[in-house]
């Protein structure tokens, strides 16, 4: 059969035209852009995102129950991050487990923290202002040397 293409004349088989259609009616992958969130220590990846900012892609590692635990968001932006209902040890739904993390200058601002398990987490110079934190009902100690880190985090200034 002929075929006109751009102004051109152009002659191709049965078979040639099929292979044409075939091959542009295939699905393309899709390139996948987003983030790897880490483990602090190993530098393992620990959950790959196809979100583009850190909030979503903790949120969706959230939604999808991954082990966070040990993860590097430090400086991440997780204002407004819903972190509740969290199983980040697979265990239990409820309380959000983010032991061992770097949130240092991490931005929570107004993240629902509610019954998140934040022990042994680095939140230096992070901004928890308007953060829903209500602990796990006052069962976590803190010792006499974590109380100013703790209380630095949440914006106090300690005076002596």
């Amino acid at each position: 059969m002929k075929y006109k293409l751009k102004n051109k004349e152009i002659e191709l088989t049965d078979e040639e035209v099929k292979e044409i259609v075939k091959q542009n009616s295939e699905p393309k992958e899709e390139k996948k852009i987003g983030l790897e969130i880490k483990n602090r220590f190993t530098g393992e990846v620990i959950f790959t995102s196809t979100k583009i900012t850190y909030k979503e892609a903790v949120e969706e590692a959230v939604s999808q129950n991954a082990d966070l635990r040990n993860a590097d968001l430090e400086n991440a932006d997780l204002e407004n991050a819903d972190l509740r209902n969290a199983d980040l040890r697979n265990t239990n739904l409820w309380d959000a487990n983010l032991r061992n993390a770097n949130l240092r200058n991490v931005n929570l601002r107004d993240a629902d923290l509610r019954k998140a398990n934040l022990r042994n987490v680095n939140l230096e110079n992070a901004d928890l202002e308007n953060a829903k934190f209500y602990g796990r009902g006052g069962t976590i100690k803190l010792t006499k040397a974590q109380v100013p880190v703790f209380l630095k985090a949440l914006g106090f200034l300690i005076e002596d």
